[in-house]
């Protein structure tokens, strides 16, 4: 097992922690980089006290849309990791705050279409991406594909050898359609764009842990929809998406992050079953 030193944007978040703990474990060298440097600890575990591993990792803060605030740090890395898609666009915050209707968020948030950047493939070596809504917002297109796509061409720049980008398996009935689209959209992008990268598009459906209570039951009932989906051929779908895609622990994707970039073999898709045979050979790794 050789050392590699990885770049995980997205680090200090719910399953960059994991991530960066798990390749710290494997004595690898890693910086996180995010905008707010350090997690909150008591945001992403049980406690608030900052663990023993999270010594071994520098935290660093950038702008992902910005990449001359972090091109540096790519310098020598084995691999790039991006942990910073968004889940939920920021319409409802003007909802709560009285400065638009209801009506007029609930449009926005599942319209059909919204801008992200200019094409970040015609972007300059470093150029930054500006958001193309009057507002700024950081929208799915923008966090989700183009900053993706761009954070994969400047690795490509410096010489990175593998891109590991957190997909997901589906999409659910709650979220708006552009919440997958988006990140189809930038597998496809690098994948085509990109063919000397080493790309891996981890794909795991709803990640549950302990420390967010929260998550528990809502993993409990996509166990349960999966079990169902799974009796009934798959049928459901195309209708439910990742509601009854099997739920994984945040922990283990992350084992099977670390795992993928050790094996040069793996490549392109990784679903929840690839998910899980990666988990279970870094385990089995881990117990030799």
């Amino acid at each position: 097992m050789s050392k590699k030193r990885i770049v995980v944007f997205g680090g200090n978040g719910f399953l960059g922690t994991r991530i960066c703990k798990v390749a710290v474990g494997r004595g690898w060298d890693v910086t996180s980089i995010s905008r707010s440097g350090e997690p909150t600890w008591s945001s992403v575990t049980s406690s608030s006290v900052p663990p023993p591993w999270s010594t071994s990792v520098v935290w660093e803060k950038a702008d992902i849309l910005k990449p001359k605030t972090y091109i540096p740090l790519l310098n020598d890395a084995d691999a790039v990791v991006h942990s910073m898609g968004i889940l939920l666009e920021a319409d409802y915050k003007g909802v709560l705050t009285g400065k638009e209707s209801i009506w007029s968020g609930l449009s926005r948030a599942f319209s059909a279409t919204k801008a992200g950047s200019r094409n970040p493939l015609e972007r300059a070596v470093g150029e930054e991406l500006r958001p193309q809504e009057k507002d700024g917002q950081l929208t799915y297109e923008l966090m989700n594909r183009d900053s993706a796509i761009t954070l994969a061409q400047e690795a490509s720049f410096s010489y990175v050898p593998t891109f590991v980008y957190i997909s997901a398996a589906a999409g659910a009935p709650m979220l708006p359609k552009r919440y997958i689209t988006t990140k189809r959209e930038a597998e496809s992008t690098i994948a085509s764009s990109l063919p000397k990268l080493r790309n891996i598009f981890i794909r795991p459906g709803f990640l549950y842990d302990s420390s967010r209570s929260f998550t528990l039951p809502i993993a409990f009932a996509g166990a349960a929809g999966n079990m169902v989906n799974s009796l009934v051929g798959g049928r459901l779908t195309p209708l439910a998406g990742a509601a009854v895609e099997k739920p994984l622990k945040a922990d283990l994707v992350a084992e099977a992050v670390v795992e993928s970039i050790e094996d040069e073999g793996v490549k392109g898709v990784v679903g929840t079953q690839r998910i899980e045979d990666l988990a279970n050979v870094a385990w089995r790794r881990g117990m030799l």
